[in-house]
């Protein structure tokens, strides 16, 4: 017999697996060099996967 906890587990494994569905993946190669400016980006910020500007762009377009 399931109770409010049983309920409660079911809820947040379910929230958390259709967050995981959206969330972003960084599966895709990283540019050799800024989409922006053209600026190499350095090997370790490459490391991350799906880095497309260098990190003075990457914060410029956050604050936008």
């Amino acid at each position: 017999m399931a109770d409010d906890i049983d309920y409660a587990q079911e809820r947040v494994e379910l929230e958390i697996a259709a967050r995981l569905q959206v969330a972003t993946r960084f599966d895709t190669p990283s540019l050799f060099e800024c989409q922006d400016c053209g600026e190499d980006i350095p090997p370790r910020r490459q490391a991350i996967g799906g880095v497309t500007r260098c990190f003075d762009c990457q914060n410029a377009n956050e604050r936008k």
